[in-house]
């Protein structure tokens, strides 16, 4: 009898881990969704309205930011060619990243092809073996890729724990040459708000370096939407502010604001900036035009929170800080049920299953956006109580 080739046992593979993963409610599927303006997508012929995209200013509808990017691509062409170091560093790099770091009242800024690709080189570049990271449990999935790839020790607080914290540098903190510590400043899964203002008090005292993820803060939350590091009085000292330009900028790429000195090391050290082609000029117009937006519209950019709010007050939750809202369900086939639910009756809204969330924890994420329709939220939260909540109540 003839063994098995490669690919047999390749698709064997595949096909078991799959099976497996049916079986928990947990295998992913890509779904055709055409997105339009004002929050509208289309599936499968059917007109919905999305409250899962994280596009909160719907910037990447607005059409001087697509006239941006028209006008770079039928000028500059559709890619950069190389990485920035190779082919040179176009001229709207620069312009977009001087404007970055003056909104986040920083020395330098440094962009990359994406908010992964950021921190999966910023984070290795600033510690390695030798040296400590402390990260909240719920820290973006890339912020702990990035540890694990540096090659030092990796220390896990619980969320939002100062006091643990606290904990964990006094216990390591003296073992170790350097110290960083990380966290989301919005938390892309529940839309609460890290203790930004007391972590860097804390990474102050034990000589840390304290690092933010603003990737769903930017342009949403704090002072002039300016992110999470600008949400108390005054700004954080925050000295790495990370974030992306794929959310409330509406188009791609992820950045670093820092000091002169860190962004040079970040430019010369991440490998992911070094080895990677840059973005196409079409995206960093967009994102300039996008910027420009922000700055000029201070009130268009509370309304993703305030729609938020609108919700959960008829809801009777607590106010979120963010344009994000979780129910969490628990189960994963439940959650998935609740999502069916309400694209049947014309709402898109994702189920969030683990492994993105941690075991049990299954949830329904709605997030909002600067144009959606008050009406159609209202009808939502009404579809949301009587047909999931509360009949999950008399269960």
């Amino acid at each position: 009898m003839a063994s098995a080739t490669p690919m047999e046992t390749l698709d064997g593979f595949a096909r078991e881990k799959l099976d497996a993963l049916e079986a928990q409610a947990l295998r992913r599927r890509l779904v055709e969704t055409d997105r339009r303006e004002g929050a509208i997508a289309f599936r499968e012929g059917r007109r919905l309205v999305s409250f899962c995209c994280n596009d909160y200013l719907n910037l990447s509808q607005h059409p001087d930011v697509k006239r941006a990017a028209v006008e770079a691509t039928g000028k500059y062409g559709t890619g950069s060619g190389a990485s920035r170091l190779v082919s040179g560093n176009h001229p709207l790099f620069g312009e977009l990243e001087r404007r970055l770091a003056d909104w986040k009242q920083t020395e330098d800024c440094v962009v990359f092809g994406s908010g992964y690709m950021a921190n999966m080189g910023i984070i290795p570049s600033l510690v390695r073996e030798g040296d400590l990271i402390i990260a909240d449990e719920l820290s973006h999935a890339c912020l702990l890729s990035g540890s694990k790839l540096s090659g030092a020790r990796v220390a896990i607080f619980r969320h939002n724990d100062i006091a643990h914290l606290e904990e964990l540098l006094g216990a390591h903190r003296g073992g170790a040459k350097h110290c960083l510590i990380l966290t989301d400043g919005i938390f892309s899964m529940d839309g609460d708000a890290a203790p930004v203002e007391a972590l860097a008090a804390l990474a102050a005292q034990h000589d840390a370096w304290l690092m933010t993820d603003d990737a769903h803060g930017i342009g949403v939350v704090g002072h002039e939407g300016r992110g999470s590091s600008f949400m108390g009085e005054r700004k954080a000292a925050v000295p790495l502010q990370m974030g992306t330009l794929s959310k409330a900028v509406g188009g791609y790429g992820g950045y670093l604001c820092a000091s002169a000195p860190v962004v040079d090391l970040i430019r010369t050290r991440a490998r992911t900036l070094i080895y990677s082609t840059g973005l196409p000029p079409a995206a960093v117009a967009a994102s300039i035009a996008a910027l420009d937006f922000i700055r000029g519209n201070p009130d268009y950019c509370k309304r993703p929170v305030e729609k938020a709010r609108s919700f959960t007050r008829a809801l009777g939750l607590a106010d979120p800080v963010s344009p994000i809202v979780p129910l969490i369900l628990g189960d994963a086939e439940v959650t998935l049920a609740a999502s069916a639910l309400l694209e049947a009756e014309g709402y898109l809204v994702t189920g969030i299953r683990p492994p993105t969330v941690p075991e049990g924890t299954a949830r329904l994420r709605f997030t909002f956006t600067a144009e959606h329709d008050d009406a159609d939220i209202a009808r939502l939260a009404t579809l949301v109580r009587e047909r999931i909540i509360q009949r999950r109540a008399a269960e």
